[in-house]
Parts: C-alpha cells; sequence; structure tokens
C-alpha cells in the first residue's frame, strides 16, 4: 500500500468527522505535512503517513508538526506493526494513531489536544483556504499561471 492510499482513507475518515483535508501541506517552518485538515471551528490537524517501519524509524522531524495543529496523528496502513507507536520517542501521551487502508480508516488512539495561539491558527487557516482555492483553479483551468 503506499502513502497516497492511506492518504485517501484517511481524508474520507476525517470527512465523516467534518474535517477537510488537503494533501502535501507547506507550513511556515519549511516542513510539508502530509494531510492538514480543518473542521468548521477553524481546528486543525495534521497527520503524518508513514508506509514502512524504516520510514518510521528515521522520522526525526515530526514533532516540528505540533506548533501548527490542535492534534496530531501518525497514520499507517492495516498491517502495520503498531508496538512502536507505544515508543516514548513517538510519545504516545501526545500523537493519536490511524490505521487506514485505501477506502476507509480508523482511529486507533486519538491525539491529545494542544491549541494552536490565535495569530498562527489565523495565518495557518488563511494559507489552507488560498491552497486549496490554487488547487482547484489549477483543476478548472490548468492553463493558469499559479504562484505556490
Amino acid at each position: 500500500m503506499t502513502a497516497a492510499d492511506v492518504a485517501r482513507g484517511v481524508s474520507r475518515l476525517l470527512l465523516r468527522h467534518d474535517y477537510v483535508a488537503l494533501c502535501e501541506v507547506p507550513l511556515a517552518n519549511g516542513r510539508r505535512a502530509d494531510l492538514m485538515a480543518v473542521d468548521p471551528k477553524g481546528r486543525i490537524l495534521i497527520v503524518e503517513i508513514k508506509v514502512s517501519r524504516a520510514d518510521l524509524l528515521g522520522d526525526g522531524k515530526w514533532r516540528d508538526y505540533l506548533d501548527f495543529c490542535d492534534r496530531f496523528f501518525w497514520a499507517v496502513p492495516q498491517g502495520f506493526g503498531l508496538d512502536l507507536f507505544e515508543n516514548e520517542a513517538f510519545s504516545p501521551d501526545l500523537a493519536g494513531l490511524i490505521v487506514a487502508d485505501r477506502y476507509d480508516a480508523a482511529i486507533a488512539r486519538e491525539a491529545a489536544e494542544r491549541l494552536v495561539p490565535a495569530p498562527r491558527r489565523k495565518s495557518a487557516t488563511l494559507d489552507f483556504g488560498r491552497r486549496a482555492a490554487r488547487r482547484l483553479l489549477g483543476h478548472l483551468d490548468p492553463d493558469c499561471e499559479l504562484l505556490g
């Protein structure tokens, strides 16, 4: 299973919870979130997708996402060994866990909530909306010149 398959299943799960997600969202700190989602109240959720054990063990950047979301989740494909997520290095007290396939996903562990400061939330939400609009415009008019 690929990261795109996991992203699709997770996006479906999030939509059922009234979160709308975008893939590959650049953050102000230079990182890129695999999935970022926003709910009607403006709460921000980031999901980091891992499809292999080596990818997970080599990830030293995930804490860089925490300042940009109210909740953070790992997402993995079905059959992925979940024992690693109990390791202190992956903060089971902070990070949630989602198990997904191409068609759906389930929350295996809820994520702790940490509120994003209002100025950062406003900036991130505005960036999210503008990015979504640019992507939609690109689908409607592939010949238009888009920045970002």
